[in-house]
């Protein structure tokens, strides 16, 4: 076979341990996922009414414009349709921006760590990837600025950033953006975007007009609990979706995904309370971080990244034999951390007790 070099060697993307496996392997009656950062309170009522009472005729293919969706979220930013690309998911979306900049004798400039999908879909098509490290776990976007030359075709800023949780500033992120080159596309990715609450973060659907270089990503799989629907979007000036739409595979969103994520968006009330929620779930993990002196990134997430002082692998197994699946640090790059999403109050209680138990089975507490 005639395979792409840069392939050869390529893992697939692992996702965390399904929950049946891990019931099974340890003998569990119930298992608490906590690795992927999906919404512990699951999804709007009304998308639940709505699944409940749907006859659609999936024997049909779905609207390849998602019409509807397109107008619904066009509204509710407050923005042209012409100005919206829909992706099954981010990662779609992620994909479809690389395979239309990238390619041998380009490269592209990202934060490590991140997001691991800006690297593998770049070296996919064979683009150079230029990483720069965290600086105190948030981007350097200066150090980023530097790695920009004339055949720099993406950059990538995840904002809040995946795993740390952190953000980059309304005015550091102004500052760089009237320094890249107009020619290079700065692509935001904003998948936590609704659980934000710094002062420091602003909307930025501004920049959107007045930077034509930009796009922002945004997702239906966190907040609004529709993970499995699989529905992203990116929001862009109409040149830069008209260069992107045709890259993207027709009918890449099902019809009942283009309905729930309508129905969900309309119900704010329901992101508004997760987001409160979460807030109070975070607070725990950072009080359990402060009491036992564990240091741990500033989240502006659904998930919080922070110390644990002991092999973060082993710790990743002690848990998941208690019944949390988790993401070890070391999968991440970042070893002795590790990162879990923010479940319920009950859920995080829970959690915390079994991994001070771990901790001290490991020498962390005496």
């Amino acid at each position: 076979m005639k395979w792409k070099q840069q392939i050869v060697d390529m893992k697939a993307y692992q996702p965390g341990k399904p929950m049946e496996e891990v019931k099974k392997e340890f003998g569990l009656e119930e298992v608490v996922k906590l690795a992927s950062n999906e919404n512990p309170y699951g999804f709007s009522p009304k998308v639940k009414a709505l699944l409940a009472s749907d006859h659609s005729d999936h024997a049909i293919y779905p609207d390849g414009y998602a019409q509807i969706l397109r107008t619904a979220v066009a509204k509710h930013l407050n923005v042209n349709e012409t100005q919206l690309l829909f992706g099954n998911g981010s990662d779609d979306l992620i994909a479809i921006v690389t395979r239309a900049l990238l390619y041998p004798g380009v490269n592209t400039v990202m934060a490590t760590p991140s997001f691991s999908q800006y690297r593998h879909n770049a070296e996919v098509e064979g683009a150079e990837v230029r990483e720069v490290p965290l600086a105190k776990g948030k981007h350097d976007l200066t150090a980023m600025l530097d790695e920009i030359d004339e055949n720099t075709s993406v950059v990538w800023v995840c904002n809040p950033n995946n795993p740390t949780g952190t953000i980059v500033s309304d005015a550091e992120l102004q500052d760089f953006l009237k320094k890249v080159p107009k020619e290079v596309l700065v692509v935001l990715d904003e998948a936590y975007y609704e659980y934000v609450n710094s002062s420091d973060y602003k909307d930025t659907l501004s920049y959107v007009n007045e930077y034509p270089n930009v796009i922002i990503l945004r997702t239906f799989s966190k907040a609004y609990g529709l993970a499995s629907f699989r529905v992203g979007y990116g929001i862009a000036q109409e040149e830069v979706i008209s260069k992107l739409d045709p890259v993207r595979a027709p009918f890449n969103n099902t019809i009942l995904s283009q309905k729930v994520a309508t129905v969900a968006l309309a119900d704010q009330a329901f992101i508004e309370e997760c987001k409160e929620k979460n807030e109070i779930g975070k607070k725990q993990f950072e009080q359990f971080c402060e009491k036992h002196g564990l240091n741990y990134y500033p989240s502006q997430t659904n998930f919080i990244l922070f110390e644990v002082k002991a092999d973060s692998d082993v710790v990743f197994k002690e848990m998941m034999k208690r019944g949390f699946i988790i993401r070890s640090g070391n999968a991440l790059g970042i070893s002795d951390y590790i990162r879990v999403t923010i479940g319920t109050e009950e859920q995080n209680d829970k959690f915390l007790s079994l991994l001070e138990e771990v901790l001290v089975d490991q020498g962390v507490f005496a």
